[in-house]
């Protein structure tokens, strides 16, 4: 097999070749290949990683490497998902055989259904390595990697962090320009991390591969948790809140969630075995998985300091980079999901200074609004929050004389809220903080403090 004729559906392995970290260099090389084919080779750079490494740290480093490759290593298997998997070079235990058949399974969820792909047993990761024995502390400095993506999201976890006087670092995967304005906005230390996937592996999408949605925080929290060990830190916190384990209800399909390396059952089985496997002291966590999606924009409308920097538009982000025209396009589900969310929260005239014009004024964004409120249509495969959400939101804004006139809340009173439970529209049950979470506890208590105030 070359380049030039990729044919997926005559593809049988995907080999998982060989991984390595040079000390010298803060450089992870991630190879794979397709059967005989030739290698697609990754790599991840961290920079300020130490040129040398004590035992113990070593033996971390070579596990957090090992579980980047095999995480990492969907955006390739997609491409054919052919029906064996191949490990060379080392062997794994059942436990990482379980885990990263959950990843690949639930991550390409979304993917496997546009695809028209069945992938119940086909996913199957060889274990033939004994039980791992239980990670050691390594004495980790508190310090947290705060993984900055350019959104309302991160933007609320920093400042939490910081007012919960938590020493961090922002920290991001890519050549963003967007997120470095964000983490030079914040004024915190900064870590930008190179990831070079294959480029063999855009020739291959251009031709017979498979194409869809992958599990991208899987693999930027194994990349972070990776740098967190080389640079001696602690902790690796994430943005994600408790709607993002909420995924769209599909016909016949059951339920498909685009978000689901966001929700909670993946925070939790990656965060258990990185404490079990890697470093006993290593805390990976989400600072908002107690709150909604509607009580992070609530916690954001606090704040202003990144109005001119922050998007949460997807159209921003690209795997072959960005060059948005506008931080917003106010076409796409997340900017419809985020200006409904903050309506409620700041004043119009702020809103619309932000994103440049009243998405809820124009008629022609009814389909869009029509699948965030759930109405004929299921919620868009986005990092959106529950349709509830989206419900209450617009029937907040129904209530208040500066928006319920606006063509999509006059629309949404006459024709849409008779059809729903009156007491399912209340806002403030889903402002509530708490449910399961892996913060620290010492440090929950302190931010706690400052969501609720």
């Amino acid at each position: 097999m070359t380049m030039q004729t990729f044919e997926r559906d005559n593809i049988q392995t995907f080999r998982f070749v060989r991984c390595g970290f040079d000390a010298a260099t803060g450089v992870a090389q991630l190879v794979y290949a397709f059967d005989q084919g030739p290698e697609l080779i990754e790599t991840i750079t961290v920079p300020g990683a130490p040129f040398a490494l004590d035992a113990a740290r070593e033996q971390a480093v070579n596990r957090a490497v090992r579980l980047l490759h095999l995480i990492a290593g969907v955006s390739y298997y997609k491409a054919a998902v052919p029906p064996s998997i191949r490990i060379e070079g080392y062997d794994i235990d059942k436990a990482t055989a379980v885990l990263l058949e959950e990843i690949y399974f639930h991550g390409l969820a979304e993917f496997a259904y546009r695809n028209g792909l069945d992938l119940r047993g086909r996913i199957q990761f060889p274990a033939n390595a004994p039980e791992m024995a239980a990670a050691p502390p390594l004495g980790l400095r508190d310090h947290a990697l705060a993984a900055i993506g350019g959104g309302k999201d991160s933007l609320v976890t920093i400042e939490a962090l910081r007012a919960a006087g938590q020493a961090q670092t922002a920290t991001w995967v890519g050549g963003s320009q967007l997120i470095r304005a964000c983490a030079e906005c914040s004024g915190l230390p900064m870590l930008r991390i190179g990831r070079m996937l294959a480029p063999e592996l855009f020739e291959i999408n251009r031709q017979d591969a498979y194409n869809g949605h992958i599990p991208v925080t899987a693999i930027n929290s194994s990349i972070l948790v990776l740098a967190a060990l080389l640079l001696d830190v602690d902790q690796v916190a994430f943005s994600n809140e408790r709607s993002a384990s909420s995924g769209s209800l599909v016909a016949d399909s059951g339920e498909v969630n685009h978000q689901w390396s966001k929700g909670w059952a993946f925070e939790k089985d990656f965060g258990e075995y990185v404490e079990q496997r890697i470093a006993a002291d290593l805390r990976y966590y989400s600072l908002l998985r107690p709150l909604s999606e509607l009580a992070v924009a609530r916690q954001f409308a606090r704040i202003d300091h990144y109005d001119a920097y922050f998007s949460s538009c997807n159209r921003n982000f690209h795997i072959l980079g960005e060059k948005p025209a506008q931080r917003w396009c106010g076409l796409c589900p997340k900017c419809h999901f985020v200006f409904l969310a903050l309506a409620p929260f700041m004043p119009k005239t702020r809103l619309m200074r932000i994103f440049g014009r009243n998405l809820l004024d124009d008629a022609e964004q009814t389909g869009g609004y029509d699948a965030l409120l759930e109405y004929r249509e299921h919620k868009p495969f986005e990092c959106v929050g529950e349709g509830r959400e989206s419900r209450a939101a617009m029937a907040t804004l129904a209530q208040h004389p500066e928006w319920r006139e606006d063509t999509l809340v006059a629309r949404f009173v006459r024709e849409i809220q008779p059809r729903l439970d009156p007491a399912g529209l209340a806002i403030e049950p889903l402002l509530r903080i708490g449910g399961e979470h892996r913060v620290p506890v010492a440090l929950w208590e302190r931010v706690r403090a400052n969501f609720a105030a």
